[in-house]
């Protein structure tokens, strides 16, 4: 993956309502959420929605689809494979994690979880 391309996805999700509404995004799963759905579910204004949303089209991160009189959002997986496989990919100086190396994801834990973010 391109450098570049990383720094403008990273820099796309360093705001909070785009970072809450890309993982809105991916919890909704290839059918993706309509951008007034996003809007209210966030509480973000329309205007600054779709301002947000555009950015995250801009980063490679979602999809756009039109579906009748809206705009359908959907997380684009590849492109977050990707990146996440750019993050780790030096990960225990290339030797396949265990569990002692803490580098597979584990499941966040209810007392671990921020509330805050949706």
């Amino acid at each position: 993956m391109d450098a570049e391309i990383v720094i403008r996805a990273l820099a796309a999700l360093a705001q909070e309502h785009r970072l809450a509404a890309y993982r809105l995004l991916v919890q909704a799963g290839p059918e993706g959420m309509a951008a007034g759905a996003l809007s209210e579910t966030l509480g973000v204004p329309a205007s600054s929605m779709s301002f947000h949303l555009s950015q995250l089209a801009n980063a490679r991160l979602v999809q756009q689809q039109r579906q009748s009189r809206s705009i359908i959002y959907s997380a684009d997986f590849a492109a977050m494979n990707a990146l996440m496989a750019y993050m780790t990919e030096n990960c225990c100086g290339g030797v396949p994690c265990t569990a002692d190396t803490g580098c597979t994801p584990a499941a966040a834990s209810p007392s671990s979880a921020r509330k805050d973010v949706a």
